[in-house]
């Protein structure tokens, strides 16, 4: 059957296809200990699916996979660093050791911190772009790698950030990583499309996690995540869990893009189609937050 002509601008593609069920179904987190991940590792597990959890804490993937047995769901712990050698095949490995296969993963792990560009190092940029996402990029291009040669479709994630299309004064850093994910997985979307493979980028926006807090410890400045946290209008500040839900039903019913504010999507496209406004809104937005 011809695919359909794409939707207008706006509308999720496709959104007659019929629902998948997710019954049964393998997803591979990394950065699942807390925050989106564990929430999503949560969702999934609601939705029916097995879970293998990957993060460097392994007491706090126990608590969560606990969780998930507790819902009738299996879980497999991987505990590691995701930019340690060979960590991609063994989180593949597990989940088909344990599950006899994976359909889905979701690269998540990452972190971020408030410094301008010039007093980033060259280092820190780099260990940066190496968790955020040279680390996700390895695990997507080896689980797609494998699911062509099975024969087999599949759906693979990326936590990009609404930040992916705009940037804030001092976490240049942290928005090129996310904008990186984001155009591979477009470009990955389009190749993989006739393979039955689905990629979607994902693009929360402020969400009420640890993730603030180890960026207040990254850069020196012990009040920023209370800061940012208590600055920021809560229309702009989500808990974990919508950001879960929003990726069970992208498995579901497979899309590009995951968004969950609608109000930061189309301020995103303004800020696209005029510079200058996007400047001026981001530095308002950074002496807001700068107040004591």
């Amino acid at each position: 059957m011809a695919p359909k002509d794409p939707p207008p601008v706006g509308v999720a593609p496709y959104t007659d296809a019929p629902m998948r069920d997710l019954t049964g179904r393998v997803m591979i987190i990394t950065g699942a200990s807390s925050g989106i991940g564990a929430a999503t590792a949560i969702a999934c597990a609601k939705a029916g699916m097995d879970v293998v959890l990957n993060a460097r804490r392994a007491d706090k993937l126990g608590d969560v996979a606990t969780q998930i047995q507790s819902l009738g769901r299996k879980a497999q712990i991987v505990a590691g660093d995701v930019t340690e050698p060979g960590i991609s095949k063994r989180m593949l490995d597990a989940a088909v050791e344990r599950f006899g296969r994976f359909d889905a993963v979701f690269a998540n792990a990452g972190y971020g911190y408030d410094r301008p560009m010039i007093d980033v190092t060259d280092q820190e940029l780099r260990d940066m772009f190496e968790v955020n996402f040279f680390a996700g990029a390895e695990l997507l291009r080896d689980a797609a790698k494998r699911l062509i040669a099975e024969k087999r479709p599949g759906h693979l994630l990326m936590c990009s950030s609404c930040l992916a299309k705009f940037t804030l004064p001092n976490s240049g850093a942290y928005c090129a990583t996310k904008a990186a994910q984001n155009h591979v997985c477009r470009a990955m979307n389009i190749e993989l499309k006739s393979a039955g493979i689905h990629v979607s980028s994902v693009h929360p926006i402020g969400t009420r996690t640890e993730f603030f807090e180890v960026s207040a410890k990254r850069s020196g400045k012990p009040d920023y995540s209370k800061r940012v946290v208590d600055s920021t209008p809560r229309m702009f500040m989500q808990r974990p869990e919508r950001i879960a839900n929003a990726v069970v039903r992208c498995l579901r019913r497979p899309r590009p893009e995951v968004w969950t504010s609608f109000s930061t999507r189309f301020a995103a496209a303004l800020m696209t189609l005029w510079p200058s406004f996007g400047d001026w809104l981001m530095t308002r937005a950074d002496r807001l937050m700068s107040k004591e």
